[in-house]
């Protein structure tokens, strides 16, 4: 339940419109809901604006699937998103909740699913890739940002070993509200778009590389240490936390 719902259930209330005991039933999932197994934060859409999400790794389909049916089971819980999912969990989850849009992503067990899409907001992303390597990466943030109502736009393998391939978007980057850059080997390309853009920058380091990229190490100090100001990093290959940290920019 989000802010405005709240308000519009308290105005029903006191108004006639809904009755108290109606009221409560709807407030009684909150603050959470006990799983056993999980305990479900229907306060969080509330205190954030950004709701809950599942997180694959680590949980069994059957897991998911009721996580991902408690999250629901909210009227005004908001989006609702299944991060890093394999086929097991995606089927589990779309079967038991039907209508979850499943993200095209490039590499397998790494499947972003949406239920319940946000409206439309106002905001000019963009998604920038250095290589194709990082496209699943990319493809989680992307996933993300449409959840919450952002329709970005993907700018793709445009990294610095071909710097020609990302002129022609300069235009692009000028006029952006928000850049997301999702670069490994040694990162460089967050720097070079971030000395670019006006807007905000969120650098997402992968672990695209050889040896001593060191799965993605050698790209998230690369970014820790850009000379580009003001630019946000988050962890290796954290296309979710990148575009919550862009919605939450573009509240």
């Amino acid at each position: 339940m989000d802010e405005t719902a709240l308000r519009r259930l308290l105005d029903e209330v006191r108004e006639g419109r809904t009755h108290p005991d109606d009221a409560v039933r709807l407030l009684r999932r909150l603050p959470y809901a006990d799983l056993g197994m999980a305990k479900v934060d229907h306060h969080r859409y509330l205190r954030q604006g950004l709701a809950e999400a599942v997180y694959g790794p680590g949980k069994t389909a059957e897991q998911c699937a009721a996580v991902v049916a408690e999250l629901l089971a909210e009227p005004s819980g908001g989006p609702v998103l299944l991060t890093r999912a394999s086929p097991e969990q995606v089927e589990a989850a779309t079967k038991s909740s039907p209508g979850g849009i499943v993200s095209a992503s490039a590499a397998p067990g790494a499947a972003t699913v949406c239920w319940r899409m946000a409206a439309p907001r106002e905001g000019n992303v963009l998604v920038v890739t250095a290589g194709t390597a990082d496209l699943a990466v990319a493809d989680e943030a992307m996933s993300t940002l449409e959840a919450y109502g952002f329709s970005p736009e993907l700018l793709a393998d445009v990294g610095v070993a071909g710097l020609h391939r990302l002129l022609p978007a300069t235009a692009k980057l000028e006029s952006a509200d928000g850049v997301i850059v999702v670069a490994g080997m040694e990162g460089a390309l967050a720097s070079v778009v971030g000395g670019i853009t006006p807007a905000a920058v969120v650098a997402v380091p992968t672990s695209a590389g050889y040896g001593a990229g060191l799965q993605g190490v050698t790209a998230l100090l690369g970014m820790l240490a850009s000379c580009a100001a003001g630019m946000a990093v988050v962890g290796i290959d954290n296309g979710f936390g990148a575009a919550c940290a862009v919605a939450r920019m573009l509240r």
